[in-house]
């Protein structure tokens, strides 16, 4: 009997461990696939840059201006698709709109350091905040 208990215990702990393992990594995969908003923004394209002392992510950051003359607020984000990194590469400095999409819960940084995943981005558009000439 005293031999059992070492070996039932043992068992037991490596399935607490598994089951932990197993948990985790369907939650990862929740976190990740399913998002918690859908959105667009658009604004000047001020820097972009892979980061990470393990993990390397791309992070970037737009200013947006809702008017002339207002300060403008930045607007952090990740990307993990490397055609759009190299479409953001040659955009820098001009004005972009992002299509992304919101994760959040996400435990860890080295899926990127913010929540929000660029997915799309279009290079050029009007600057709805430019005064127009024309008027």
């Amino acid at each position: 009997m005293a031999k059992t208990f070492p070996r039932r215990a043992s068992a037991l702990l490596a399935s607490v461990i598994v089951a932990a393992i197993v948990l985790f990594v369907l939650y990862m995969a929740v976190v990740l696939h399913w998002s918690y908003s859908e959105g667009e923004r658009a604004g000047y394209l001020q820097k972009l840059s892979r980061k990470g002392w393990l993990c390397k992510t791309w992070e970037g950051e737009i200013l947006l201006s809702s008017m002339p003359g207002a300060i403008p607020e930045r607007f952090a984000f990740t990307v993990r698709d490397e055609a759009v990194v190299k479409q953001l590469q040659a955009a820098m400095g001009q004005r972009v709109q992002l299509s992304y999409s919101q994760h959040v819960g996400i435990p860890t940084s080295c899926f990127g350091e913010t929540s929000y995943f660029v997915e799309k981005a279009v290079v050029g558009g009007s600057n709805p905040a430019a005064p127009n000439p024309g008027i």
